[in-house]
């Protein structure tokens, strides 16, 4: 069960959610992916205070919990947008225009990689590679992923999203 200064940090419901992941696994440390992705989820990023709960949690050391999280790109360790927008940048992608689509991304948000919108609407982020190589270039916008992609599409593709 979890131990006081983790209710602090973590909410109940983060909580309940990460001993039920754990339930599943044959120990706590194989859970760590799942917990991060739990308060990502919840909270839109991993703090390092959450990291730190999450490792405790898990009986694991915050160091090693950390090494995952800057593995796997998906964990978000700074504060990110509403919505994260992520270009492939495989060599498929590239190929089929992917740094074109790229900078036609920047141009109609209005930033750079790695950067978020004034209106803290939009992240944008570079991904190694989305494995939908037949439909490139693509882009993922949050768990949405879109091959085929022109940039005369933008404005309608970024108009769905609030």
């Amino acid at each position: 069960m979890a131990e006081p200064a983790l209710i602090q940090v973590l909410s109940d419901e983060e909580v309940r959610e990460i001993e039920e992941e754990c339930a599943h696994l044959p120990d706590r440390q194989s859970a760590a992916i799942d917990a991060m992705m739990i308060v990502q989820r919840h909270r839109g990023w991993v703090s390092n205070e959450s990291l730190h709960a999450i490792a405790r949690l898990l009986g694991m050391s915050a160091e090693n919990l950390d090494s995952i999280a800057t593995f796997y790109n998906l964990i978000y360790r700074q504060p990110v947008g509403r919505h994260v927008v992520m270009v492939c940048d495989s060599v498929s992608c590239y190929v089929m225009g992917a740094d074109g689509l790229r900078k036609d991304v920047e141009e109609h948000l209005g930033i750079r990689l790695g950067e978020t919108t004034e209106d803290g609407r939009f992240t944008l982020l570079p991904i190694v590679c989305l494995g939908a190589c037949d439909r490139a270039p693509t882009m993922m916008i949050d768990d949405e992923l879109i091959g085929d992609v022109t940039s005369e599409q933008l404005t309608e593709i970024f108009g769905k999203f609030d």
